[in-house]
């Protein structure tokens, strides 16, 4: 016997503002009894509902998406009247993939990889591991290559506004992330140039980005890619991109470097000392909740139903709770970062753009899903 869910067929119909015109108005009537939903199987729901299970199909997506990007990127640098783009890369999965991306956007444009300006700027987490990749890989596609350290402007600021740069705490990050941001602006003023953002659309769901910092580009070439994606994006790429050995050997490292926004000094050994994931959240259960929240509207209890069957061997039930919890409060918190996002390309099924697709009030509160939530 097959299975029907009733929410989220009404919630499609929603979605589908045309379902009333062009169709036929006779309809075959089923009656049913909508008693207790039946239970899902284990292997009905997908863990990873942004990645195609099966390998081919995941390929072809995976093309189709970089090539999405890649137009997109291509077509804004038409219509801004430029050929040269302005990339800060920090070694990491994010800025790689926008690299990437930025890559093949010239290739389209027929222009030289030169006028891609990839900065890499230094700060106080900055480790050796992810300044050499981030370096590594601007050289082996053939990009141009600066280093602007911040250490020195920043400690400066820190002066200016009266911080003590021994107090570890938000301003001392997310001043890091501005002169970042300021740097990027202002060379692609210097360039005739479009900076070109980084941040993808997990972090969008979290807040986690640094108002007017990492927030803020020309075009976001990464905003409707999550996180479980980029790292699949960038595994194909150095299986099936046609790279040479040197950058499929970076990519290798990449991938293995933990997620980190590297604003706080590594430890003594010089390995990142600021994992995302301790902090937010493992990225998994966050793309989970983040797809059946905006693609499906589906309630915090039905979700947290689901993530225990799709993630029972992973995480126990009090884990689940725990960042289904966190996704709401910042999900609903950090609404004001999306409602003022840059332009960028949609990519597929979900997106967060305040323009289209995700049109929420800055000051919505979820109260009703935090009930729902303590409840359980």
């Amino acid at each position: 016997e097959g299975l029907i869910d009733l929410e989220r067929i009404e919630n499609e119909r929603i979605r589908m503002r045309t379902y009333m015109h062009g169709f036929r108005q006779e309809y075959r009537k089923i009656a049913f009894d909508d008693g207790e939903p039946a239970g899902l199987l284990p292997d009905s729901i997908e863990s990873y509902p942004f990645i195609p299970g099966d390998e081919t199909e995941k390929q072809e997506r995976c093309r189709e998406i970089l090539k999405l990007q890649a137009l997109g990127l291509s077509q804004r640098m038409k219509k801004s009247g430029t050929n040269r783009l302005v990339i800060g890369i920090s070694g990491g999965l994010d800025s790689t993939l926008a690299l990437l991306a930025a890559s093949e956007a010239v290739q389209l444009r027929n222009v030289s990889p030169k006028n891609i300006i990839c900065i890499t700027m230094p700060g106080f987490g900055t480790t050796d591991r992810t300044y050499d990749n981030a370096c590594h890989m601007a050289r082996a596609l053939g990009v141009a290559l600066e280093e602007i350290s911040i250490r020195e402007a920043v400690t400066i600021h820190f002066a200016d506004i009266g911080h003590n740069p021994d107090k570890r705490d938000v301003t001392y990050e997310n001043s890091q992330a501005r002169e970042r941001t300021q740097i990027l602006m202002d060379l692609a003023n210097r360039f005739n140039g479009l900076v070109i953002g980084t941040g993808d659309m997990s972090e969008l769901a979290l807040g986690w980005a640094t108002y007017n910092g990492d927030h803020m580009s020309m075009y976001g070439v990464n905003a409707g890619v999550p996180k479980t994606l980029v790292r699949v994006l960038v595994n194909w790429a150095l299986r099936f991109g046609g790279l040479d050995e040197i950058t499929v050997k970076i990519l290798k490292d990449i991938l293995d470097t933990p997620v980190s926004p590297e604003l706080l000094p590594p430890d003594e050994n010089n390995n990142i000392n600021q994992k995302t994931e301790e902090i937010v959240g493992p990225y998994e259960l966050h793309d989970f909740f983040l797809y059946y929240v905006v693609r499906c509207g589906f309630s915090p209890k039905k979700i947290y139903y689901l993530a225990e069957n799709a993630f029972d061997e992973v995480y126990d039930k009090e884990t689940i709770l725990k960042w289904l919890k966190n996704f709401y409060r910042r999900f609903f918190s950090q609404q004001f970062k999306r409602s003022c996002l840059p332009d960028g390309p949609k990519v597929g099924t979900v997106a967060l753009s305040p323009r289209g697709d995700w049109r929420m009030p800055s000051d919505a509160v979820n109260t009703l899903w935090m009930e729902e939530l303590e409840n359980l």
